[in-house]
């Protein structure tokens, strides 16, 4: 029995019983430290991921990625859903599929859709109201903006740029647009500053546009 004493007199001292409050502290710790760096790892993947991702180079003249990461569905064999980045270049607006660039530099229809080609975009295509509802929230209504719809022959057969079939009665022109022959390049413009809608314009008048580009995913 004697011999035992020693230990219990260890087992019962204060140093003794704060070791599991001590180890509980540095697990404590090590968990917080690295719940802040995954918060770190991800507000850096969102804000930019810059160079190459998932072998994917960054399209020229961008120099950085905004991303989110959200839930999209892939089909084929064994299908699941996984979670996947959507990006879109830095200084970008994005909306449902794709990414928008409203341009303030005044250039002429042909060299604002070279401007966007540049950037491994095209002219704006508008396809539905919510799309065109988005994109004017963005616009500045004292200002006209190009989009990629053009009458090149000046015949009435407008078309989109990225051949999208085009389709009168689903397009939003101002009433008594279409207007003129010899304007064969359309704008998106504010009536009164209140009333959003397509106008045709000539050409060659300097003025803002709207690039697009389909979001990247990886």
């Amino acid at each position: 029995m004697g011999q035992e004493e020693p230990q219990n007199r260890l087992e019962g001292s204060p140093q003794f019983q704060l070791i599991p409050w001590a180890i509980a502290i540095v697990f404590i710790s090590l968990l917080g430290a690295c719940f802040i760096a995954s918060c770190l790892v991800t507000h850096y993947n969102f804000l930019h991921c810059k160079g190459s991702t998932g072998g994917f180079q960054l399209p020229e003249h961008h120099t950085a990625l905004t991303c989110i990461r959200g839930k999209s569905e892939r089909k084929g064999t064994g299908s699941r859903e996984h979670k996947d980045w959507s990006c879109c270049p830095k200084g970008w607006e994005p909306f449902s599929l794709n990414c928008y660039f409203i341009s303030t530099k005044d250039e002429n229809w042909n060299e604002s859709e070279k401007n966007c080609s540049g950037m491994k975009a095209h002219l704006l295509v508008i396809n539905t109201k919510a799309e065109q509802e988005f994109i004017t929230g963005k616009l500045e209504k004292k200002n006209a903006y190009f989009v990629g719809l053009s009458d090149p022959e000046g015949t009435g057969h407008w078309q989109w740029v990225d051949q999208t079939p085009y389709n009168r009665s689903a397009t939003f022109w101002h009433l008594g647009e279409p207007s003129h022959p010899d304007e064969r390049c359309a704008v998106l413009n504010a009536r009164q500053q209140r009333w959003w809608g397509l106008n045709d314009i000539p050409c060659d008048l300097p003025l803002r546009s709207i690039c697009e580009m389909m979001k990247i995913y990886f």
